[in-house]
């Protein structure tokens, strides 16, 4: 089960590009959709890092463009005509876009230039290895091999400010951690 799953990932993040993602969401499962389209997102951020880098000052803000326009186009799918399946898989990657578009527009409003900035290295960001075909998911310093575990088409909870808090060392952001005996 796990090397399908890894073999489809591969497959998923290669074609990416080929068709609309829109199309694309179709050609694959739920858990491999989500995973491509992370690693997507993580890949797109990093691009624009870079060219904001070379001088396109812009760069951030046309990304978070097409972010906008490509969950606008998820909103549309909702409202025609799906299976379960498919409409629980489009609500889900709507979930993570949504997030991925605030996290966008933070680093807008934060005029972040970088990708070395801690706001974006904070984030979960998905990547795939090409020379190890592994797909890795990356926080701060921090580095683990996707498992490839089948997780099925599940609902995600809703992201927000609170839930997606990074942890200070002492803890000051929640007060009912700062109150507890560490």
């Amino acid at each position: 089960m796990r090397s399908t799953v890894r073999k489809e990932i591969q497959e998923a993040v290669a074609a990416y590009e080929d068709k609309p993602r829109d199309q694309w969401l179709f050609d694959y499962p739920a858990q491999v959709g989500l995973t491509g389209s992370q690693v997507w997102w993580a890949t797109d951020v990093q691009i624009a890092f870079e060219r904001v880098e070379e001088g396109f000052e812009t760069a951030l803000k046309d990304y978070n463009k097409k972010q906008i326009t490509q969950l606008n186009s998820l909103i549309h799918m909702l409202l025609g005509e799906l299976t379960p399946g498919d409409r629980q898989k489009i609500m889900t990657i709507c979930t993570i876009d949504v997030h991925a578009r605030d996290v966008v527009a933070s680093l807008i409003s934060q005029k972040v230039t970088t990708a070395q900035a801690f706001s974006w290295l904070s984030q979960l960001r998905h990547r795939w290895d090409d020379e190890t075909r592994h797909c890795y998911v990356n926080i701060c310093d921090a580095q683990f091999q996707f498992s490839y575990e089948y997780l099925g088409n599940t609902n995600r909870l809703v992201i927000t400010p609170l839930t997606d808090r990074f942890p200070t060392p002492d803890h000051e952001w929640c007060p009912l951690w700062a109150s507890r005996d560490w």
